[in-house]
């Protein structure tokens, strides 16, 4: 079964698929307390965080790595294939509020390191989402994927990215898929409330923070003990891709999930982040796309899962 670091070479990658959206002004930091998951309220010059995006039914709509490069600008990556429609939906909350919003993807340039080109750039692989600045770059270091250090190294357009090896993109996104975490894109836009991906396992969702969009059913699901749905990785012979829809052996017509994130394995088949009902990782055989479909193995999650409260 494919998944071993060696696979997985030190190096960099420009991220193509993710863009930025920028926030400035003096309430920017309030303005994003009341739409995001996470406190931003509380986030350092010297951390990045998780966060999502939910519509009034705790729906997340997208998800972000944010940062703040001053205290009155912060930083939002994002998958391109939601920005426009993110930034549309945002803008809409702004009123009165002291911050502009734009699409700053063609201002910023985003790279991923991989493995010790993460401390070679000043990373302390150690110190999951840290941020550490130099010049006008910031290096953010993400949750590791099968022990592999990785980072998002973000500057001003035309500056120079690291010169360090260069990976290919679809080794990136294998080991995103093999840390567990997924970012929301089109296909899968208001498929799952956070805790279907994990998010409050992750540190994307904040219990203790005020009010935004959908606060009140994600707490809920959190406190009364309702999560039937999780995520989990999984290992296929066979294409997978994200959004289709996963079925358990006992009920070949109702799917029991859906895929969140997918990618080639470097040994072979496809990994993937898949969100199914708890109840169907437990026993029995899981399938993608139909009962007959490519058959799907359930693997370790690298972290552990948050119970209810």
């Amino acid at each position: 079964m494919p998944s071993t670091s060696s696979k997985a070479p030190s190096g960099q990658v420009a991220l193509t698929h993710m863009g930025v959206i920028r926030v400035v002004g003096e309430d920017a930091v309030s303005f994003l307390q009341g739409q995001l998951t996470q406190d931003v309220s509380l986030l350092g010059l010297t951390e990045a965080r998780l966060a999502a995006f939910c519509n009034a039914k705790g729906r997340m709509q997208a998800s972000f790595v944010v940062f703040k490069r001053t205290q009155d600008e912060i930083l939002m990556i994002c998958s391109r294939d939601i920005l426009p429609a993110t930034l549309q939906r945002l803008s809409i909350f702004v009123m009165r509020a002291k911050a502009k919003l734009h699409d700053a993807s063609d201002e910023f340039t985003l790279h991923g390191l991989t493995g010790e080109a993460v401390t070679s750039q000043g990373g302390d692989a150690s110190r999951v989402w840290s941020k550490t600045d130099t010049d006008t770059a910031s290096l953010v270091v993400l949750s590791p994927a099968d022990g592999i250090a990785r980072a998002l190294w973000c500057a001003p357009a035309g500056t120079p990215p690291p010169v360090l090896r260069s990976i290919e993109l679809s080794q990136w996104q294998w080991l995103s898929v093999r840390s567990g975490i997924a970012m929301i894109t089109q296909p899968i836009f208001e498929a799952f409330v956070p805790q279907m991906l994990n998010y409050e396992s992750v540190g994307g969702v904040n219990f203790k923070k005020g009010c935004y969009p959908g606060q009140e059913i994600v707490a809920r699901s959190q406190f009364r003990g309702t999560l039937k749905r999780r995520a989990y990785i999984v290992h296929a012979n066979a294409p997978l891709s994200v959004g289709q829809e996963v079925f358990h052996s006992r009920d070949a017509e109702q799917p029991c999930g859906l895929v969140a994130a997918a990618a080639s394995a470097p040994m072979g088949g496809y990994d993937a982040i898949v969100s199914i009902q708890t109840e169907s990782a437990i026993d029995g055989c899981l399938t993608a796309v139909s009962a007959g479909g490519p058959v799907l193995t359930l693997l370790a999650l690298p972290y552990p899962l948050l119970e209810d409260l």
